[in-house]
């Protein structure tokens, strides 16, 4: 059964090749607002592609990207941030000598136009302080908000980029393989963070690890060679032979 509410974030018919090698095949997904998706598939299906041309990274040759209902496939990526659509990365891209705290205060005031007023006095940054403390509480992160980033654990960082991700106030958060490199007594905080998100916000996330999304996503869906194999709830992803072997292997998750 598919998710009541409006829909933040839809592609249709997404198409883009690179030469003679097709990346993404008339690709037509929908996030409802509040939504937990997964998408999944495996190496080389095109899920971070996919990520990119929904990001603008990339031009798709077909197909339209519409956010909260508005046609955004022309916009440059910079342009669609402002519009709600922030995505994290695989690689994290920190700042190690700053604090949590420092670190989203910064991102908030590049969101207003501040940043180049970001070094004066925490005091005359008193609404920043308050909304940065906030996003880090919300992750679970205020206990070492006032720690150098990179005395954090791993998956404390990765819940850090996130919350730089929250600074900009997204609608749609795209999240590349979140738990890539988290080791597994870390990944459960991490997604727990992910979890108590607001419900205002729409995740897409790519995952390889089959627990992970079997637990957190509401839906998911099964790219294979660029194209949508499968999507539905993740009892139906389980169970499908299809997905059984192209993706999990025969016996996985039965």
């Amino acid at each position: 059964m598919s998710e009541p509410g409006p829909i933040a974030l839809q592609t249709e018919g997404i198409g883009k090749r690179f030469g003679s090698l097709v990346v993404s095949k008339d690709v037509s997904i929908k996030l409802p607002r509040g939504a937990r998706h997964a998408l999944i598939g495996p190496n080389g299906a095109g899920k971070t592609t996919l990520i990119n041309l929904i990001t603008g990274q990339l031009r798709p040759d077909t197909g339209r990207i519409l956010l909260g209902g508005k046609d955004v496939t022309g916009l440059a990526t910079a342009a669609r941030v402002p519009r709600g659509l922030t995505r994290t990365f695989q690689i994290n891209t920190l700042f190690p000598d700053l604090t949590p705290l420092e670190a989203t205060m910064l991102a908030i005031t590049e969101r207003e136009g501040t940043s180049g007023q970001f070094w004066r006095s925490l005091a005359s940054h008193a609404a920043a302080v308050e909304e940065a403390y906030e996003i880090l509480t919300q992750l679970r992160l205020g206990d070492v908000a006032t720690r150098t980033t990179r005395t954090l654990a791993y998956g404390q960082q990765r819940l850090l980029e996130i919350g730089l991700a929250l600074a900009t106030r997204p609608k749609v958060l795209l999240l590349d393989e979140p738990a890539a490199g988290v080791p597994k007594a870390e990944s459960g905080e991490l997604f727990q963070g992910i979890a108590a998100l607001p419900d205002d916000i729409s995740v897409l996330f790519i995952e390889h690890d089959m627990d992970i999304v079997f637990n957190f996503a509401t839906r998911i869906v099964v790219l294979v060679a660029g194209e949508v194999l499968l999507e539905a709830e993740p009892d139906v992803i389980r169970t499908d032979s299809r997905v059984r072997e192209v993706y999990l292997g025969h016996g996985h998750h039965a």
